[in-house]
């Protein structure tokens, strides 16, 4: 009889002790250290605020903005050699480096969207006819590429105002009418920037 009450209490203590043990798992403690399923809950939502959701507006600012960015990048890429003023040539090498990035990051996510990403071929020189603000008619461009010294630097100057503007309108669209913070977040920051150049290449214009 004493060796089975001496096995019970032994049996009743391990219930115990294992009892214990899965409720301090199972709470995790209130010193900081939470459990591996409350450390994987709490990250989902992290996960999935990564991956925000996109609207017609995002597809379109991408859209849109690629092809008037590699417009930006052409006009840039001729000031390169026909430029001549220093400070010319250094604004348009400013605005190729902060641009063509831009480019790239707005093709990924158009491809993660599932949407058509446009090429280099689709730019609208059309005239008249262009859809999006500040895209220059073939007309200008020829006017440009034609230009060189301080002529260039003029017109350079005026149609990169034009088209800066432009693509100002377009970030503002995309702030008002998006979904995806970040393409709102790089439409601020088109905003915040391109407005600073147009400042800047106005009071070049004015020298």
């Amino acid at each position: 009889m004493t060796s089975y009450r001496r096995t019970a209490r032994t049996a009743a203590t391990a219930a115990a002790v294992t009892a214990a043990a899965l409720t301090l798992a199972a709470c995790g403690g209130d010193n900081g250290s939470p459990s591996s399923s409350a450390s994987t809950s709490a990250s989902a939502p992290a996960s999935a605020a990564a991956g925000s959701a996109h609207n017609a507006a995002d597809v379109s600012f991408a859209q849109g903005m690629i092809p008037h960015h590699q417009q930006a990048v052409e006009m840039a890429d001729l000031a390169a050699t026909r430029a001549s003023s220093a400070e010319v040539g250094k604004l348009a090498a400013e605005i190729k480096k902060a641009q063509a990035p831009e480019i790239r990051t707005l093709s990924g996510w158009l491809t993660s969207w599932d949407a058509q990403v446009p090429t280099q071929g689709s730019m609208d020189h059309s005239g008249s006819g262009h859809s999006m603000p500040g895209m220059m008619a073939e007309g200008d461009m020829s006017t440009l590429e034609k230009a060189s010294g301080r002529a260039f630097d003029t017109a350079f100057l005026k149609l990169m105002v034009r088209h800066h503007e432009g693509a100002v309108e377009m970030a503002r669209t995309e702030k008002s009418d998006g979904a995806d913070q970040r393409a709102k977040d790089m439409a601020d920051a088109i905003i915040t920037s391109q407005s600073a150049e147009i400042t800047r290449m106005n009071n070049l214009l004015d020298k």
